[in-house]
């Protein structure tokens, strides 16, 4: 059993620090979720304006 966090930040850094997986939303839906291995700024911003990750 987990334990699941919303954390609303735009402080990347911070967000990617403490996380084993993100959720990044594009238009109020879910565009994607990376795990651990995937974290990099480019990722998640890729994701936040709708695009496909590296």
């Amino acid at each position: 059993a987990g334990v699941a966090v919303l954390m609303i930040s735009s402080d990347m850094e911070e967000v990617i620090g403490v996380s084993d997986r993100i959720a990044v939303m594009h238009e109020g839906r879910i565009s994607g979720i990376l795990d651990k291995d995937h974290f990099s700024q480019e990722n998640v911003l890729l994701l936040a304006v709708g695009k496909t990750p590296k």
